[in-house]
């Protein structure tokens, strides 16, 4: 049962993948374009297709896993401010990450903002307030760690990679979302099949 961390970043991949597919003529009417602008309403608008339904339950899903996640991750490291500042960041991200559920606003439209396109915005900033963060404070967690050591680097070397393609947008953009995506596969991998455990002082 614990092991469905796991599926939190496949799941992720997947469903954005496959509703990027369905609805690929309704995200290019919206002006999305999957080179030149891919961040134009994208993932966000997938939750306004036919489809939307399934993407809102993908942004709640993964975020609630992504915050169990990181509820583990704290059991499992030391009891010190670095774990402790960094496992709550991750929660907070996965719930901002969660609350994407309230549907966004279409960039190019008559109507005033909604109060849940509103909402999807302040969750958006709040995820990337919480989430880098949480990931450079990990890595001093994590290099305090013994058990946790090596994911030090990895985790800062994922930090220089992303803020750059988050920031640059296009098509850099994907790959701030398969690094993050690989970053939280592989904490859930070690928390999972690790044979050994931090010990607690």
């Amino acid at each position: 049962m614990k092991r469905i961390n796991l599926l939190g970043p496949i799941l992720f991949a997947l469903v954005l993948i496959t509703l990027t597919i369905i609805q690929y003529d309704f995200l290019r009417g919206l002006g999305w374009h999957p080179i030149n602008d891919p961040t134009f309403d994208w993932p966000s608008g997938l939750a306004l297709g036919r489809y939307g339904i399934v993407m809102t339950a993908t942004f709640i899903i993964s975020g609630l896993l992504i915050a169990i996640l990181a509820l583990r991750l704290k059991a499992d490291l030391e009891s010190d401010v670095t774990s402790q500042a960094g496992s709550a960041l991750l929660v907070l991200s996965g719930l901002a990450l969660a609350s994407l559920a309230f549907t966004t606003d279409p960039t190019i439209r008559s109507t005033p903002a909604t109060w849940h396109g509103r909402l999807h915005d302040l969750s958006f900033v709040l995820l990337g307030l919480t989430l880098f963060p949480s990931m450079i404070t990990l890595g001093f967690a994590f290099r305090q760690n013994d058990t946790w050591q090596r994911y030090s680097t990895y985790t800062w070397l994922t930090v220089a990679l992303v803020i750059p393609s988050f920031v640059l947008k296009g098509a850099a953009f994907y790959i701030f979302l398969l690094a993050i995506l690989c970053w939280i596969e592989a904490l859930a991998w070690k928390l999972n099949f690790s044979p050994v455990r931090a010990t607690r002082s």
